[in-house]
């Protein structure tokens, strides 16, 4: 007989195999894979003592430690869906959110606690007492139900930035997260002896999928978002560190400490990128601080997680490469009429294969444009990015058709950051622009108030780092002919401001 593999079943499987060894350590301290599995059970059975049923929905507002990740096994045993939100979420965002998502109920940190009671009637857990709960469970009989959910069970809902003014959730099966999380660990290797270091929110998909990658390695995550920035490197030496995932300013922000501490990390074996493209200086210096550490390039969405990697061995070829296409997936490059277009010419990027995600949460418009089938009715996902393939099969990313950015290795969207602006009163109309060259994320806003107070309003409605750097208030937007923002104008407005 077949065995049906589930979120949950990969930690019982490490667990099975290491019981005592160290599965995932915070600020405050470790649980071992035994441990793990135990704390997720007594979550699970804490679910079904609140009513929690199969296919609900399980909001989690929380930084990341021992507990969340417990959190998120115990979910899965129960049938339920996990449902991750940025600890920084606020409630300009959260109130269309929870709208959205209709949970069962929501577990907060105890501080953020009240403030989301005031913006929905579900029921809001402290964390606190829902741990004493789940304490409290700890020694009654096991009672996963698996009957009723399976593979293509919603496992999680990840909230991304969209082509709309509010996040949209991917809707994440057992069977698409199992698979890349499975085809991401053959390409990179994670391992028993593996130290994973994440510095990532739960509630982004490069955080969560460390969970089931150290999982499906048998090793060791460390869970450091609520580090400091000025112990960073000290503390990827005290851990014993040997994988660290980053995006470009973390990337930066490690080497400027070894510049400075003249002390690197000798046990880190690779790096892995994703977010944005690393600089050729910040690559080199990572090099030169960890003698022998792999610099990995990945490329991928949510909506299937990962697209591509750069094998570890092959880290210092094809410079202008983000790799290759996961095992068992397909990469196409497709023109506007989605004929193939030549090898070397540039098209959307279109992807097919076992982790392309079924599409968006309670969202048949926005799921219809990013995932299609093909004429023979294979799923396909669109993926709204251009670049190539080699002649290798080597894919190179040249851009994104629409408003979509990353920054600070976080998607976002203009649309998102400008309604947020127009919530603000006195603001009439804004313009988002995105990072380019010199310039950080910046906002011009159509407005009497000061660009101060703008940006000051701004980050009481979104998250630190969709806040824009630089503000610049004027009396009118200049407009295209047809009504849409003119951009040189704006980016001109910019480059006075800077001279």
């Amino acid at each position: 007989m077949k065995t049906i593999r589930l979120i949950h079943t990969l930690l019982d499987e490490s667990a099975f195999a290491r019981p005592d060894a160290c599965a995932v350590r915070d600020a405050v301290g470790d649980w071992s894979y035994g441990q793990l599995a135990q704390q997720s059970r007594a979550f699970e059975r804490w679910l079904s003592e609140q009513g929690v049923g199969h296919g609900d929905r399980v909001v989690v507002q929380l930084p990341s430690t021992r507990e969340l990740v417990a959190m998120f096994f115990g979910t899965s045993r129960r049938g339920a869906i996990f449902v991750p939100l940025n600890p920084g979420m606020k409630p300009y965002h959260l109130r269309t959110v929870l709208e959205n998502a209709a949970p069962e109920l929501i577990i907060a940190a105890d501080a953020a606690a009240d403030t989301l009671r005031g913006v929905t009637a579900v029921p809001v857990h402290g964390l606190e007492s829902v741990w004493r709960g789940v304490q409290a469970c700890s020694d009654a009989p096991a009672r996963t139900e698996t009957s009723g959910f399976g593979p293509d069970s919603i496992a999680a809902l990840i909230y991304t930035s969209g082509s709309t003014a509010t996040p949209k959730a991917v809707v994440c099966p057992h069977a698409q997260v199992i698979f890349a999380a499975s085809a991401i660990r053959a390409e990179l290797g994670y391992r028993p002896g593996d130290v994973i270091f994440c510095r990532f929110p739960l509630s982004w998909d490069y955080g969560l999928y460390k969970v089931l990658l150290s999982c499906l390695g048998q090793s060791e995550l460390i869970l450091a978002d609520s580090e400091s920035d000025l112990v960073l490197l000290k503390r990827i030496r005290e851990t014993g560190a040997t994988v660290v995932p980053i995006v470009p300013s973390l990337a930066t922000m490690i080497t400027r400490l070894a510049k400075r501490e003249k002390d690197p990390a000798p046990r880190v074996r690779m790096f892995t990128n994703t977010g944005a493209a690393l600089t050729a200086a910040t690559i080199g210096e990572l090099r030169s601080f960890f003698p022998g550490a792999r610099i990995v390039r990945q490329f991928g969405q949510t909506e299937c997680k990962r697209i591509s990697i750069m094998p570890p061995e092959m880290d210092e070829e094809k410079p202008g490469s983000v790799g290759r296409p996961l095992p068992g997936t397909k990469v196409l490059i497709l023109d506007s009429a989605g004929e193939p277009v030549p090898t070397g010419c540039n098209g959307e990027i279109v992807v097919t294969g076992p982790h392309v995600m079924p599409g968006y949460w309670r969202s048949p418009e926005q799921s219809a444009r990013a995932f299609r089938l093909d004429s023979v009715g294979v799923p396909r996902l669109h993926t709204g990015d251009y670049g190539h393939l080699d002649e290798d099969g080597y894919l190179y990313f040249e851009g994104r058709r629409d408003d979509m950015f990353k920054h600070k290795g976080i998607r976002m969207s203009t649309i998102e950051i400008e309604a947020a602006a127009m919530d603000i009163p006195g603001v009439r109309a804004a313009a988002a622009l995105p990072p380019n060259g010199g310039r950080g994320l910046a906002l011009c806003a159509q407005t009497h108030l000061a660009p101060h107070e703008v940006l000051r309003e701004l980050a009481k409605r979104l998250e630190t780092a969709k806040v824009p750097s630089l503000c610049r208030t004027v009396d009118e937007l200049p407009l295209t002919l047809h009504g849409k923002y003119e951009t040189k104008a704006l980016e001109k407005l910019f480059d006075a401001s800077a001279q």
